[in-house]
C-alpha cells in the first residue's frame, strides 16, 4: 500500500459530502467515488453533527483549548526569563 499525498477539501465540498451522507448516500459509495479516505469522512460527518464546523479550531474541548493557551504561555515565559538572564549576564559585566 503506497503513501497518499495530503490532501485538502474546501468547505463547501465537505459540507456537500456530509449533505450527501445525510439524505441517504452511503458511506462507502462516497468514499469511492470521491477517492476519500474512510477517516476523512467520518471527521467530516462528526464535526458538522457536534458543532456545524469543519474547522479544527471551532471542535476542540475546553481542555484542549486550555492546554494550547498554557502551553503558548509557558513559551512566553520561557522566552522572557531567557532574555532576562542575557540582561543579567551582560550588567555583570560592567
Amino acid at each position: 500500500m503506497t503513501k497518499r499525498d495530503r490532501r485538502t477539501y474546501t468547505e463547501e465540498f465537505k459540507e456537500q459530502m456530509v449533505k450527501l451522507y445525510e439524505n441517504g448516500k452511503s458511506k462507502k459509495d462516497l468514499i469511492s467515488e470521491y477517492d476519500l479516505t474512510p477517516t476523512a469522512l467520518n471527521t467530516w460527518i462528526k464535526r458538522s453533527q457536534s458543532t456545524g464546523s469543519f474547522k479544527e479550531k471551532d471542535n476542540r474541548t475546553p481542555e484542549e483549548a486550555e492546554l494550547i493557551k498554557l502551553r503558548k504561555e509557558l513559551q512566553q515565559l520561557k522566552m522572557e526569563n531567557d532574555i532576562l538572564k542575557q540582561a543579567a549576564l551582560i550588567l555583570g559585566r560592567k
